[in-house]
């Protein structure tokens, strides 16, 4: 059962993740993503991507259950190199916009998605968690670049410890999304974004944001793999494990 719907209308390639209940992420929903974006590239038909979840979720990150099921000697590196990894360079690679609409809760590798869109509209009932914290992994899918280089290092790192929920509000605050809209009325407000940009000259856009990649992020290849090599020794950790069996027994965690 396909986890992604799409719907291409008027030059506008909408992705829905559709994975109850959480729209959380296991390794058949990022290959059809990864697979959407390749298809996305090289049609010329499709000129705006919108990437959104199903119901009030946007996606609440990678599927614990699914890495718990792979048992102790799954690499966290080799999983990311597969999946997270070339899925977000998908995203800024591709040279036509693609646009974050974020319905609702928005956690983890999820939020990197989002980071990674070239824009982010936000439903008012949205909520971002930085998320990897409680269960002691280290943030991934370029949240360490792209989260400090929207709302700052320290609010970053605040957030990340924490675990709490930036608010719809607090992120057009701080500039982490571009708009944030009533949740009855957002897709009806992406379609028309959309639908206006697909009027826009793409092929200067796309090299545009090579221009930006260049100077925001010149090493956000380097990042991804660090962002690997590291989060290899926190899914060792005796402080993960426990992370992941409160995760699942539904109590916290007892890091001490």
């Amino acid at each position: 059962m396909p986890f992604l719907r799409t719907d291409l209308n008027a030059n506008v390639l909408t992705l829905t993740v559709d994975r109850p209940k959480a729209n959380a992420y296991n390794l058949e929903l990022i290959g059809e993503l990864q697979s959407a974006f390749r298809q996305a590239a090289e049609d010329k038909q499709v000129r705006v991507v919108v990437l959104t979840g199903s119901g009030h979720i946007f996606g609440a990150g990678q599927d614990i259950t699914e890495m718990r099921t792979e048992g102790e000697s799954i690499s966290y590196r080799e999983h990311l190199l597969k999946t997270y990894n070339p899925l977000i360079l998908q995203i800024r690679q591709i040279e036509k916009p693609v646009i974050a609409a974020v319905n609702g809760m928005c956690a983890g590798a999820s939020l990197g998605i989002a980071l990674a869109c070239d824009l982010r509209i936000a439903a008012d009932t949205a909520r971002f968690v930085v998320g990897f914290g409680g269960i002691a992994l280290i943030p991934d899918s370029a949240v360490t670049v792209l989260l400090p280089a929207l709302i700052g290092l320290g609010r970053a790192m605040e957030y990340y410890l924490s675990n709490a929920q930036i608010t719809a509000q607090q992120a057009i605050d701080w500039g982490m999304v571009n708009q944030v809209i009533p949740f009855d009325d957002l897709h009806k407000t992406i379609h028309e974004v959309a639908r206006a940009m697909t009027k826009a000259p793409i092929g200067a856009f796309g090299l545009t944001k090579r221009a930006f990649n260049k100077a925001m992020l010149p090493n956000l290849e380097d990042v991804l793999d660090y962002e690997g090599h590291i989060q290899e020794i926190a899914g060792k950790s005796a402080e993960h494990k426990e992370g992941v069996a409160a995760f699942i027994e539904k109590r916290p965690p007892k890091f001490l």
